[in-house]
């Protein structure tokens, strides 16, 4: 399966959330080695997301994160009663 630029791209966020399947990361990473422009747009989106990183280590106030907790943790007895399931793929 070979991929066009365009579908690259569009996928190359979740490729580096490793969200994608081993299949469809190694026909990216293909595309990546083969295509110049992709590989460029590549960089830039993983020198950014460094960037990011860097700048926003800013540690979250404990009252915060015990807000958060509490809003997810009532979502999920919300959704456990209800009929919809829903599991996201476990982050390596």
């Amino acid at each position: 399966m070979a991929l066009r630029c365009k579908d690259t791209l569009r996928h190359i966020h979740v490729y580096l959330d490793g969200e994608l399947t081993a299949e469809i990361r190694t026909v990216i990473a293909c595309h990546l080695d083969e295509c110049p422009s992709c590989f460029e747009a590549f960089g830039f989106e993983t020198r950014f997301r460094q960037v990011v990183a860097r700048c926003c280590q800013e540690k979250v106030p404990d009252s915060l994160r015990v807000r958060i907790v509490e809003a997810i943790t009532s979502e999920i007895v919300v959704i456990e009663k209800s009929t919809v399931t829903y599991q996201r793929r476990p982050r390596s």
